[in-house]
């Protein structure tokens, strides 16, 4: 979206020049109180307070939502509540636990057990079923093959559902009738299978549908509204033998397992060893997908951003060109979240590289194109002339943590149009200690809590006299995790004698300036004091100056 200045609202009692002297103006003014929510480019989001959550000693990888429960898989061993030190409190939870979506606390009727890391888990459409695959052997203490049906209310596990899948389940997806599953497995019992399986949901026996997917795993499958086709993403580069579509990805008849035109895969191509689509979601009217690649490694790709696609047609809908990996999307019927660490969406007009490196693991796009990427890029292939979303005003700070050893933060992403949930393996959020497992929540039913960031001397008013009875003031916008717009009043001795409202970013904090008239000679104190739509505020420190 093109830069667009934005206007101040100056005081009556004095002049107002403003200097937008740091970075171009970011085109939209999107976050969890949008001035004009109905926009497609500011539509509102949840908002960046970290709400009480069960945490985790090791890494979620994947998560699935049941009405008020949340259900994480991955690799950890115990949960504990919110704010609980490492070690302490600790409940045994074996690579599964469920959590209430609305209040964060661990469900304590769910004790499902895995012997290995679980990698993927949804529900069966009528939410009577859990699916979860991995590289488990033993759900509950009883004998399985890396994939298993589970009582969502209390983890038991479903009698006569046990696929015999040779080796890692990294996808599921299912129907009504039919269960999908995508991984490293080449075989289901004595039936070969080239990473791509079905199976009958009543009963876990294999089907016929065997689409082929070589030279690398599936990671990620998602399912059309109707049933009718199934998208398949991950390391492969062939699928049924073609690499367009199938170079990591593409679409094949959900009964036959023909492969189908997916224009999407013109555009998007990461596969082979140092390069995948890593997920793939649905809302419904769209998908959407992430990717990963290694460029030092020589890895075969394009994005590593994220990417929403038709239904109607499987094609582009638009790029997120932002560089750093991206490992999940859950799009809710306002906004587009991502899970990953970008650290440079200046392609999308969005935060640019800096020095040194500073990742952002969580961010939000708008759910529609509104804009149009022009910046061809040095080191990778260009996707100008592709739309591209707005990057939303959404900022809460994720670390990285040490579990998997890979320096990685969140993982996985999910919610609904009240909640997003987070999981990983990060250790904190917004700097305060949350390992593992996070919740954010619409305005209306958080904290509101997350004000105006910066306390640095930029934000204190410099002052001048350069001519009798007149004192220049300047200073630099602050900045907000969940709010693009800052009112800031400009106080003379106690008094209100500017307000204005300024679009700012942490990477765009522009330069505002006022000239007050003044007796000639006379000494006056100044401050600003900047504020969010929810009252939270930072109050500059008080500086004088005798004018001329």
């Amino acid at each position: 979206m093109p830069p667009a200045a934005r206007a101040w609202r100056a005081g009556a009692s004095a002049a107002l020049v403003t200097a937008l002297a740091l970075a171009a103006v970011p085109g939209a003014t999107a976050d969890s109180a949008p001035a004009d929510p109905s926009l497609p480019s500011s539509p509102v989001t949840v908002t960046a307070d970290s709400l009480p959550t069960v945490q985790v000693d090791g890494v979620v990888w994947q998560q699935a939502v049941i009405g008020d429960r949340v259900f994480a898989v991955g690799k950890f061993n115990t949960a504990r509540p919110a704010g609980a030190p490492a070690g302490t409190q600790t409940t045994p939870r074996k690579n599964i636990l469920a959590f209430s979506l609305s209040t964060g606390k661990l469900i304590t009727g769910f004790t499902a057990s895995l012997n290995a890391q679980a990698l993927a888990v949804t529900a069966s459409p009528d939410h009577k079923r859990l699916y979860v695959g991995g590289d488990f052997t033993q759900a509950n203490g009883q004998a399985v093959r890396k994939v298993v049906a589970l009582d969502p209310g209390t983890g038991a596990v479903i009698p006569g559902w046990a696929p015999p899948m040779s080796g890692s389940v990294r996808a599921i997806a299912a129907t009504p009738d039919t269960v999908f599953v995508g991984g490293t497995f080449t075989a289901v019992g004595s039936a070969a299978r080239s990473r791509l399986a079905a199976v009958r949901a009543s009963d876990g026996s294999l089907l016929a549908w065997k689409p082929a997917a070589g030279g690398g795993q599936v990671n990620a499958l998602a399912l059309a509204p109707d049933r009718s086709k199934v998208v398949v993403g991950g390391s492969f580069t062939t699928l049924n033998g073609s690499s367009e579509p199938g170079f990591g990805l593409g679409a094949v008849d959900a009964i036959g397992g023909k492969n189908l035109p997916t224009p999407a895969n013109n555009v998007v191509r990461n596969a082979g060893t140092y390069a995948a689509i890593t997920s793939l979601s649905s809302d419904g009217t769209s998908w959407y997908g992430t990717a990963f690649i290694l460029v030092d490694s020589g890895g075969t790709g394009n994005l590593e951003g994220s990417f929403a696609a038709n239904w109607s047609n499987l094609a582009i809908k638009w790029i997120d060109d932002c560089r750093g990996d991206s490992y999940s999307t859950f799009a809710s019927s306002t906004a587009v979240y991502k899970a990953g660490h970008s650290h440079d969406c200046g392609k999308i007009d969005g935060f640019p590289e800096s020095d040194p490196r500073s990742w952002h693991r969580a961010l939000a796009y708008s759910k529609a194109a509104t804009g149009t990427l022009t910046r061809p890029s040095a080191r990778f292939p260009s996707f100008v002339g592709q739309p591209m979303p707005t990057l939303l005003v959404w900022f809460p700070d994720m670390d990285t943590g040490t579990a998997t050893g890979q320096n990685q933060g969140p993982w996985t992403v999910a919610g609904n149009d009240q909640y997003v949930v987070m999981g990983g393996e990060f250790l904190s959020v917004n700097l305060r200690g949350q390992q593992g497992l996070a919740r954010f929540a619409v305005s209306s039913i958080a904290p509101n809590k997350e004000g105006p960031r910066s306390a640095a001397a930029s934000t204190n008013p410099v002052l001048s006299s350069t001519s009798p009875g007149t004192i220049n003031i300047s200073w630099q916008a602050n900045w907000d995790r969940d709010t693009s717009r800052l009112t800031y009043k400009l106080y003379r001795d106690g008094t209100v004698i500017n307000t204005r409202t300024v679009s700012s970013r942490f990477w765009y904090r522009p330069t505002m300036t006022q000239l007050d008239s003044v007796p000639p000679g006379t000494t006056h104190e100044y401050k600003v004091v900047a504020a969010d739509s929810f009252g939270n505020a930072s109050t500059s420190l008080a500086v004088s100056l005798k004018a001329k």
